[in-house]
Parts: C-alpha cells; structure tokens; sequence
C-alpha cells in the first residue's frame, strides 16, 4: 500500500512545500474523506517541524521519508514514517500541542504495532514510536529504549529534541538490527486484519472488502465468498427473481464482514439493511459508525439516524412487515446475523401469544413472506454461524427449509443457493431438507479464520476440546507449534497479563459464561448488561483509564449475549463450574445453578447450548485469549477444589501452556514517557 508522498530526506527538503501538501490533498481526496484547511495546515506544519529535524542530521541524507501511510482504519494514518539504515521509525506530529498525552501515545504506539504483526518488511527491525508535541517543554534525557516484541514503547519529544533523539535511536538501532531496505520494505505487503468495527467503518466509507486482507494469503476463501455473494444477487436483480443465499464459516471467519460488505461495500447499500437479533452488535456498530462519521464533519444527529436504517433490529423489522400486511419493505436486500438462531414456529408462537404483534409462523417464514412482497427482485442472506446457538427456541436451518418449502406450496419462487455443508449436515438442527432449484455454490462456506492472527488452528483446536478428544487437541497443538491459549489459576495474574499485551489502542476484557454464578466468591459478579445500549457502547468503544466502563478496565465481564458477534484483542475467559470434567467421564458435564447448589439439566437442547456457549467465549479473541480458572475452596460445596483441578488437568491434557511459564511482556506506560 503506498503512502500519499514518498522520497527520500533529500527529495523532501528540495521539494516545494506546496507541492507536496496538494499531493496529499488529492491522495485524501482519493480515499473519500473531507480536505478541510485544518489539515492542509496540519500538513504544512509537519513539513516544517520534519525538515528542520532532518536538515541536522547529515546521515539522514537517505532515509526514506513516507507521508500519511495508509494503515488499518482509511483516514488513520501516522504523519511520518522514516526509513533508516537500522530502524523503522512512526513520528506522530500534534501542531500547537503542550504536553504528550497518553491517548496520543497510545494512537502511535498503534501503528507501530500494526507494523509489526501486518507489514511483512516490518519484522525484522526495531520499530520505534515517538510523539511529537510542538510546544512541549524542551528537556532531553539519553535513554536506552526497551523492546516488546521488536516494537519500542512510545517515546515523547518536541520539534528541539526530536534530531538528537532520531540520532541517539538509530545507533542503538544498528547493534540490534539487520540491514533495511527502504525498497524492499516499500514492496513489502501490508495484510491488516480488522476488528468488525473497524472493517464496519472502511465499509461504510465505500471501501469493499478487497481492502481488507488477512496477515495471510489464505484468505482468498473471503474475496471469494464476497464475490459469489455480489454475483448470485446481481444475477437475480437482472432476471427479477427472489433469491436466499446462505453463508456458512467457523467461527472468525468472516460471515459478518461479508454480510457488512453485501450491504455497505456496493451500489445496493441505500437499498439494504443489516438485520440482527443480537443487541448488542447492534449498539457497537451503530455508535461505532456514529463516531467515525462525526469525527468527520458529520452532524451526529443526521449519522445516528442513517444508521437506523443500515443495521436493524430483526424483531422490529419482523414485527412492523407482520403489522403491516400489504407493505413492501424499503429494502430490497437484507441480511440476516446469525440466521439458524431464528425462531421456530414453535417458539415464535408461544412468544408472542401476548404481545402486540402476534407471530403465527416461525422468524424465518415471516421474514421470506415480507421479502416476497416484492414485485421482482428480493435477495435475502442468511449467515449462518455453526455451533452458536446459545439460546432456547433457536430453529437452526431446518426452519428456513420448511418456511421455504412453504413458500413453495403458497407458489411463491425462491432461487436457493447454499454452500456443500449444508447439504449433508447431520445435525437435524441444521438440515435445510429437500429443496427444489436448491445450488450448491462451495464458494459459500467460510473456513479460515481471519480473526485469529496468530494461530489458523484455533478454531479447530477448540471444536476438539469442546467434543472431549484431548489427544486430537494436542496434536494440533504439536503440529502447528502452539495455540493463542493459557491457563492460569491466579486472577491477578491473569489481569497482569492482559494490561501488559493491550498496548496502543488494542484493547482486553474479561468474559464468562452467563450461566458461571460462583465467579462472585472471585468478585467477579458484575455482568455487562447487554441489552443497555450506553452501557454496551462504553465498554466495547471507550478506554480506560479515561473510563472506568470500558472493558480494558478489567472490573466488568462481559457473557456470552454480549460478546457473540464481536471480538476482543485479548480475552480473560473466567471458566467456572458450569462445563466440568469429572473422573470416569469422556464428555463435558453441563451444569446450572438454581438456588443454593448446582443441578444437571437434561434436556438436550440446553445441554448442546452450554458447550455452545464457551465456544462463543473461546473463540472471541484475535490475539489471545488466558483462561482463568478458580483454585477453589473444600470449604463450599459449590466451590469444590476438585472439579476446577479436573477442568484444568483436562485443559492441559488438550495442550494448553501455564501462564506463569510463558514470558512476561512489557506494559504500556500510563503517565510517564520513557523520554521526555
């Protein structure tokens, strides 16, 4: 990807300034965001400060200056990036700033780091951060910069100290490093892996999902899908035809983004909507886009109604085409989240039996009736996620074959199109049946995770402990060298660890099952409320320390009904004695808690969406995720140290590493600079 100017120190102190400020303006013009003077004199001031830097230092003659770099979120972007002979360094420039703050900091010390996990000419030199306020006081201190897996942490200075500082760093660059070539580095591939917010918000800003790559090749899996998605509707459009398509992936692998994609990422999107039944993915996306567009120039009021209208709540969409007979609904493409989590017709009935809005079929068949209503063209896409029904009442797909074959017999046309395994599932649940004009397209089945950057084998590796085979879970761990998981019995250590990998603006947080009611004697008893939309917000989109809400402060656990759907850069999985291992036993025990002691449910529905629910919490993190489990207390009933020991002898037998063997990492600084 290439920066919006690039040259060398010599080229950039003989170029004109204007020059080089309109050829940022039409670089930023390019990638659809506002050029507004404040920025035109940002650039100017940039200009100015760097040159003089680099005018006193001789051996800067050619390092390679990069302007604007774009990185993972288009429009976030470090003013600087120099090439040296040695180092890598990211300067953040803040015009008329007095003082280094740490949300500063933390915005460089981002980009470092996505350098480093991203950029593949980025591996083998130290990367360097450093933040540069204009009117900061003058004082500097030699001082030996300390590395966190080959990334420095962010060093502060001003337009007086920053040629002193470039130099000192870059000779202590020289006896860490290998030669860097500012050429090869240019050429190097930059694969970013976004977070769903972020991937939300370069998809509302019209960039497709050919933007976003994985930190690896294979996910050619997702273009393709994308592209098939794109095809099947655009076809259907020219023959005027109602068309479902449903899209199958483990988990991570990207069914959202390409839903996100079929709705913001082409022509189609002011005719389309994301529809969800989880509240909370829809408080984070909504107010996610919120943000960004208003850090854009946008009114909030007007960004807040937009996305109203792009990501819905699929029961008040259900509801208002149900009281609403003869609407046709203003969409004529929607997708649906989670499909196979749809109500059956059973459950839908009783559910509603008292509201205002009557159900009379199941979610499915109410959703295919109103897309029907259209005279032509309707697509619908059902995402379908397997393991994740976490709730009771969840049809799977054998609800949206019978609302189809339903249609079918009312006469109303549906082309259908699924991916292989939905064909030759056995898992009633999940069985679509007999379908006429039913296409098998194998393009769309997800099966790389893109959301685990540092392991492709953690979905699978979790599918095998969660099914009891602890010998197949080792020898994934064997072939692929480790997985992104660790064990710890100490809380303390576990938060340590989180605060310590959550640098820049990669952010941790704790989850556990809604159903781990003996956390509390951990004091872990407070539960994000997921259905409070200010409360969700805070704790996914804010940090702390600035906000005590967010969920990098460690204090509030977010369950399973929070968490589906969205992710966290490293997770605290607080596991309690609600999925057991017990002696004599070759599957996992589902246990829940009713008064004052834990009791075994029978039903086999509950006891598939327990397991289901720490496939969810297992599966949220793209880093990594440390599993926190009790050392318990003989002296509780409920807290028996047996059954924690058992849950853990059994994690470790499945190949899990100790916390207290693996490295400690450096932490973030919170107040001070290393060098100020």
């Amino acid at each position: 990807m290439s920066s919006f100017w690039s040259g060398t120190t010599d080229e950039f102190v003989e170029a004109p300034a204007a020059a080089i400020v309109g050829a940022l303006a039409v670089a930023q013009i390019r990638h659809f965001r506002l050029n507004e003077v404040q920025q035109l004199r940002a650039w100017e001031a940039t200009i100015i400060m760097l040159r003089s830097a680099l005018v006193a230092l001789p051996e800067a003659a050619k390092w390679r200056v990069l302007l604007e770099y774009p990185m993972l979120r288009l429009g976030r972007r470090p003013d600087v990036i120099l090439l040296t002979e040695n180092a890598i360094f990211v300067l953040e420039i803040k015009a008329n700033r007095t003082k280094h703050t740490l949300a500063d900091r933390r915005q460089v010390d981002d980009y470092a780091i996505d350098l480093r996990d991203f950029h593949e000419g980025s591996r083998e030199n130290p990367i360097i951060p450093i933040l540069i306020a204009e009117q900061a006081p003058q004082r500097f201190t030699h001082q030996q910069f300390i590395f966190d897996r080959n990334v420095a942490l962010p060093l502060d200075a001003n337009p007086q100290t920053l040629p002193l500082l470039l130099r000192d760093l870059n000779k202590q660059a020289a006896h860490v490093a290998c030669r860097l070539d500012a050429d090869a580095w240019l050429a190097a591939r930059y694969q970013p892996v976004p977070t769903i917010v972020d991937a939300a918000c370069m998809l509302y800003a019209k960039h497709n999902v050919a933007d976003i790559h994985s930190a690896r090749s294979d996910t050619v899996n997702l273009r393709a899908t994308t592209e098939a998605i794109l095809s099947e509707i655009e076809q259907a459009r020219v023959d005027g035809k109602h068309l479902i398509l449903f899209v199958t992936g483990i988990p991570g692998a990207g069914k959202t983004l390409c839903g996100l994609d079929t709705i913001f990422g082409t022509e189609d999107g002011g005719r389309g909507t994301y529809l969800t039944g989880n509240p909370t993915l829809i408080h984070v996306l909504r107010e996610a886009l919120t943000r960004d567009a208003v850090e854009f120039g946008a009114n909030r009021g007007d960004a807040s109604r937009k996305m109203l209208a792009a990501i819905q709540a699929l029961p008040k969409f259900r509801d208002h085409y149900v009281a609403n007979p003869t609407h046709a609904p203003a969409e004529q493409i929607v997708v649906v989240d989670e499909a196979q989590r749809c109500w059956s017709a059973a459950w839908a009935v009783a559910k509603t039996r008292d509201k205002a809005v009557p159900l009379t079929r199941s979610e499915p068949a109410h959703l295919l009736e109103a897309m029907a209503r259209h005279d032509g063209f309707s697509a619908v896409v059902c995402l379908v996620g397997g393991g994740q029904e976490i709730h009771s009442g969840e049809g799977g797909l054998a609800e949206w074959g019978d609302a189809l074959r339903q249609a079918e017999a009312e006469g109303i046309v549906w082309r259908k199109r699924a991916p292989p395994d939905l064909l030759g599932t056995i898992d009633p649940r999940q069985r679509l049946g007999a379908l006429a004009d039913l296409q098998s397209i194998a393009a769309l089945h997800l099966n790389v995770s893109v959301r685990q950057i540092r392991s492709h084998a953690a979905a699978e590796w979790v599918d095998l402990v969660l099914i009891g085979d602890a010998e197949a879970a080792r020898a994934v761990v064997e072939e692929t060298g480790e997985v992104p998981f660790l064990l710890t019995r100490d809380l303390a250590a576990m938060r340590g660890r989180l605060r310590a990998n959550a640098r820049g603006l990669r952010r941790a947080g704790l989850l556990a099952s809604s159903g781990a009611a003996r956390l509390r004697a951990e004091g872990l008893g407070v539960e994000l409320p997921h259905m409070d939309a200010s409360a969700v917000a805070h704790w996914f989109l804010d940090r702390f320390p600035e906000d005590v809400r967010a969920s990098d402060a460690l204090e509030v656990v977010a369950t399973e009904f929070s968490c589906q759907g969205l992710e966290l850069d490293f997770v605290g999985l607080c596991w309690d004695a609600d999925l057991i291992r017990e002696a004599g036993r070759t599957s996992w025990r589902v246990r829940t808690f009713r008064g004052t002691d834990w009791q075994m449910p029978r039903q086999p529905e509950a006891i598939a969406n327990q397991i289901n629910t720490y496939r969810v919490l297992l599966t949220r993190a793209r880093y990594e995720t440390v599993i926190f489990l009790p050392p318990g207390d003989d002296g509780d009933r409920t807290r028996k140290c047996s059954i924690y020991d058992g849950i853990a002898d059994f994690l470790v037998a499945c190949g899990v590493r100790h916390l207290e063997a693996c490295p400690v990492q450096q932490c973030e600084p919170e107040t001070e600079a290393l060098l100020i």
